[in-house]
């Protein structure tokens, strides 16, 4: 399987060596690009489709997980590669691929490569399972909270919920949004027998206005309105197993 990268790394020496090694060792890795820091590497990310980031965890005027935070939804596996150890707590909590100490060993870095590759084959497999929508509708209804009462929604009337700290947004298909004084987790809760499905932190999705799925790492939705969400990775394997 094919992979398509970057390097980013402020040495260059680095940088040469970790291309010669993917090139001779690792010819399914196609390095389209390298960064010497987080602006030119995120200038990169934003540009280019790929699979694998290896990442230098030190570097000017920011490391690798100020250029993570700044990526936000990360649709890319990431190798971190460094000359210190005392980073490997927070490359898990990243959630990095690998992490490769320098020097760099030909043979982790085999092993590194050949782990995103099965990531990647794994997440090939579980969206090719997927064949069509389901079709049913869900019609039941939702009380929403108002200070004189509450207000009743056709559920199939909603697009998403977004959350906003301890309040959620609901979008309807009217172009309507209503602003609700609960949390998502609460809206979740109240939907799970329907036809909604958490994709991400932020985001309630209703799965019968889905119109389209772009593949990522979690990849992203898009609804019937044009509206695009991302999808957490972890939440990516949920949500495509109610279009096998």
């Amino acid at each position: 399987m094919k992979l398509t990268a970057i390097i980013v790394e402020d040495e260059e020496t680095s940088r040469e060596i970790l291309k010669n090694y993917l090139n001779k060792y690792c010819p399914n890795v196609t390095v389209l690009g390298e960064a010497d820091n987080i602006e030119d590497a995120l200038v990169l990310i934003r540009n280019k489709t790929l699979d694998l980031v290896f990442l230098d965890v030190e570097m000017p005027y920011g490391n690798a997980f100020d250029l993570l935070e700044k990526v936000g939804d990360v649709n890319f596996e990431t190798i971190f590669v460094t000359a210190y150890n005392h980073y490997a707590i927070d490359a898990l909590n990243a959630h990095a691929s690998y992490y490769l100490m320098k020097p760099i060993s030909i043979d982790e870095l085999i092993k590194a490569v050949d782990f995103v590759t099965e990531l990647k084959l794994k997440e090939d497999r579980l969206e090719n399972q997927v064949v069509i929508p389901k079709t049913n509708k869900i019609t039941g209804k939702i009380t929403i909270p108002q200070l004189d009462g509450f207000e009743v929604l056709d559920t199939s009337d909603i697009l998403y919920c977004k959350a906003d700290d301890n309040y959620t947004e609901i979008y309807l298909i009217n172009d309507k949004r209503k602003v609700v004084s609960k949390t998502l987790k609460y809206f979740e809760d109240v939907l799970k027998d329907t036809s909604f499905v958490r994709v991400h932190k932020s985001y309630l999705v209703n799965i019968d206005k889905v119109v389209k799925y772009v593949k990522g790492k979690g990849g992203s939705v898009m609804l019937i309105n044009g509206k695009q969400i991302s999808v957490s990775a972890s939440r990516k394997s949920n949500l495509l197993s109610y279009f096998k």
